[in-house]
């Protein structure tokens, strides 16, 4: 293979340890493993039939067409009530990009914004494609550490001791990925006090989780007049409607910002797909405080969360905390680094994921890749009888090592 002759962007960038730990579960199941994949971070539920029926009746209507780049008004209308309804936020339809996808929102946020050594602070642990994206606008990514005795959430006090003259942009999504910690109006609101005493630093808050939050009201630091200016929302459909194939994603910002993402988008991808956009019409019109489906798949999470901490109790040697929202769960379980079964000796946790796969069969995702190497990240978005399943193969694995 001719590598040399690839760019140094794409030789620079990390392969998604998702996807990766993904494609080895289907491999090994492609070859009659009887694999569990708790990698993936995808809902478990169909996508609401009201939703479906909106998209079919958009075939039946010929939406077949270009669409807008910065999406079809009827969405944008959509979206705004939805964040007027939801979150207080009062977003013109001028204000808001649609996008394939959350991913798409961030980098076009990112490209906006950033140059060649801006800095971006993003704490840890984050998602995996954060800092890929800020390699691709060639800023450089600051980690600012949040560990499991603080329930994985950074301070106030840490973003400002991390702030320099080149900073540009702060990070962060609330309920995490992959820790599934959710930040309170107070938490958040010391947070948006240290951006406002810096004019030139601009928060991307990615809330694609927003509805799989068990605290109840959700967030937003949008919500803070005084940083407002200063805030780009990212969310979606794909998680809190079950609609990940549809690739819908958004933002809602300074008008400037949405400008300049219309731009950037108009150049290399242009507007999402027409049906799936008639589709999320119909989801941001429904209210999830009415929605059987939506509740329905909220409380289902909410007790599947509660199953993988009580099975995990009886696991050794494994420190967890009690995540708010999203649907994983973030154990720390680096007391079993250095330990072997006598074939192979565990160095941190891609080693024992990878051990774990192949000796048990089970797909879980190392939290190096979050930036966190101590912790392994577990989906529950999947059956109970699956998760006790998958829990005991894992505890059946550790009991090996020595």
């Amino acid at each position: 293979m001719n590598t040399e002759f690839l760019s140094d962007r794409v030789k620079n960038l990390s392969e998604s340890a998702t996807l990766k730990m993904t494609q080895k579960s289907r491999e090994l199941k492609e070859k009659g493993y009887d694999v569990i994949a708790l990698s993936i971070g995808e809902p478990d539920f169909n996508t609401p039939e009201s939703v479906k029926k909106a998209a079919k009746k958009a075939i039946d209507d010929n939406h077949t067409h270009y669409t807008p780049v910065n999406g079809y008004p009827a969405l944008l209308k959509a979206v705004s009530q939805k964040l007027k309804r939801d979150n207080g936020l009062n977003y013109a339809p001028e204000q808001i990009i649609i996008s394939n996808g959350a991913k798409q929102s961030i980098a076009n946020v990112m490209y906006a914004l950033v140059n060649p050594g801006d800095e971006v602070i993003i704490p840890s642990p984050f998602w995996v494609s954060y800092p890929e994206i800020v390699k691709l606008a060639e800023g450089t990514m600051v980690d600012i550490k949040a560990g499991v005795e603080n329930e994985f959430k950074f301070t106030a006090e840490q973003l400002e001791a991390a702030i320099t003259d080149k900073t540009k942009v702060l990070l962060f999504s609330s309920p995490c990925n992959p820790t599934g910690s959710v930040y309170s109006k107070e938490e958040l609101k010391a947070i948006a006090e240290v951006v406002a005493k810096h004019k030139n630093i601009y928060i991307i808050s990615d809330e694609i989780y927003e509805f799989i939050n068990f605290k109840g009201q959700h967030e937003s630091i949008a919500q803070f007049d005084f940083i407002r200016d200063q805030v780009i929302i990212v969310n979606g459909v794909s998680k809190g409607y079950a609609m990940t194939g549809w690739r819908i994603g958004y933002i809602a910002a300074p008008v400037f910002i949405a400008k300049a993402c219309n731009k950037i988008q108009g150049q290399y991808t242009s507007g999402a797909g027409s049906i799936s956009q008639m589709a999320a019409v119909e989801a941001a019109l429904t209210d999830p405080k009415t929605s059987n489906e939506m509740q329905e798949m909220v409380k289902i999470f909410n007790e599947r969360r509660d199953l993988v901490l009580d099975l995990l109790k009886d696991v050794p040697n494994i420190k967890t905390n009690v995540p708010d929202g999203a649907f994983y769960v973030f154990p720390d379980v680096s007391s079993y680094f250095g330990k072997s079964n006598g074939e192979t000796k565990i160095e941190n946790a891609a080693d024992m994921c990878m051990y774990i796969l192949e000796k048990k069969f089970v797909g879980l995702v190392p939290g190096c890749a979050f930036g966190d190497p101590n912790c392994i990240r577990i989906s529950y978005a999947t059956s109970n009888d699956i998760l006790i399943e998958a829990v005991k193969r894992i505890k059946s694995a550790l009991a090996e090592l020595k």
